[in-house]
C-alpha cells in the first residue's frame, strides 16, 4: 500500500488506499480525505487576480469506496471580486460527493484584522491520543491526534490537534487547506457521546467558512456535538493552527440507533 491517502493515476484520476478507510466499514473511506481531495481541485482552478476560498461546502451523496475516483472542478459563477466554484467527485459508477466554494478576491485588511492568537495549547504539550477500540483503523491511523481536552475515547466535547502521517497525495506536499480539510470531518468523531457500536453519527454535509489558510501540519479542533429529539444532531468546531483560529465548521448528523439501519 503507498504511503499517502491517495495515488495519482493521471487526467483527474486517483486510486484511494487503505489509509482512507473509515470507523464505520473498511470498504468506506473517511470523508475527511475525499473532502481535502476536492478542495486540492478547487485550488487548481485558476483565477486571474490573488484570491482564496472563504466558504466550502461539501455534500455527501453516498459512500465514497476505498476504489479509484475521478475528481473535477469549475467555475460556475464568474466574478471580479467573488466568484462561485463547483467540484464533483465520482466513483466508477456513481457521484459521490459535489463541493461548492465562494472565492474572494483578497485585499489587504490587516489593520483592522481580528486575529485572537492561540487559544489552545499546543500539540507538544500533550501525548498521542487514543480512539475507541471498537472503531475501525484506516484513516484514524493516518492521522496523529492528541488531546488537550476531552478525548476521542472520552465522551462529550472535546479539543484536539490532529497531524497527517501521510500525504493527500502520493507524491505532494499538502496544502494548508488539504491538511485542515483532511481533519476538519472529524468534528463528530472528537466530540461525540454516542456509543459507536449502538449508534449511527453520520454526517450528510460538510461546510467550513475560512477566514485564512492555516499553517503548519497541526490542525486544532475544538468540536461539540448536540442531538435534538428526532434524529438530528449537529456538530460544530473551531479550527486552528499553531498561531490561532482560522476558520470554523459545520457538520448535519443523521443520528439513529445502528440496529435501526444506516440509509
Amino acid at each position: 500500500m503507498a504511503d499517502a491517502f491517495y495515488v495519482p493515476l493521471g487526467e483527474d484520476r486517483f486510486s484511494a488506499t487503505g489509509h482512507t478507510a473509515g470507523p464505520w466499514s473498511p470498504d468506506a473511506q473517511h470523508f475527511g480525505p475525499p473532502s481535502a481531495l476536492l478542495v486540492r481541485a478547487l485550488e487548481n482552478v485558476e483565477s486571474g487576480h490573488p484570491a482564496e476560498l472563504a466558504r466550502v461546502t461539501v455534500e455527501i451523496l453516498g459512500p465514497a469506496p476505498v476504489a479509484e475516483l475521478t475528481v473535477r472542478a469549475r467555475i460556475e459563477r464568474p466574478g471580479r471580486s467573488v466568484e462561485l466554484l463547483q467540484a464533483e467527485l465520482a466513483s466508477v459508477d456513481r457521484v459521490v460527493a459535489r463541493a461548492s466554494a465562494w472565492r474572494v478576491a483578497t485585499s489587504d485588511t490587516a489593520e483592522v484584522g481580528t486575529d485572537a492568537g492561540p487559544l489552545l495549547p499546543g500539540p507538544g504539550s500533550v501525548e498521542e491520543s487514543p480512539w475507541p477500540d471498537s472503531w475501525q483503523s484506516g484513516y484514524l491511523d493516518a492521522v496523529e491526534w492528541r488531546a488537550v481536552r476531552g478525548g476521542m475515547d472520552v465522551p462529550g466535547p472535546a479539543a484536539v490537534w490532529a497531524r497527517q502521517r501521510v500525504p493527500l497525495v502520493d507524491g505532494e506536499e499538502p496544502s494548508g487547506l488539504q491538511r485542515l480539510f483532511t481533519v476538519a470531518d472529524s468534528a463528530n468523531g472528537v466530540s461525540n457521546y454516542l456509543d459507536p457500536r449502538r449508534w449511527w453519527f453520520i454526517n450528510s454535509e460538510l461546510t467550513v467558512h475560512l477566514r485564512r489558510t492555516p499553517s503548519g501540519a497541526w490542525i486544532g479542533l475544538d468540536a461539540v456535538t448536540l442531538v435534538g429529539r428526532h434524529g438530528i444532531g449537529t456538530a460544530t468546531s473551531i479550527l486552528h493552527d499553531g498561531d490561532g483560529p482560522v476558520a470554523t465548521g459545520a457538520q448535519a448528523l443523521m443520528v439513529r440507533p445502528r440496529q435501526a439501519g444506516g440509509g
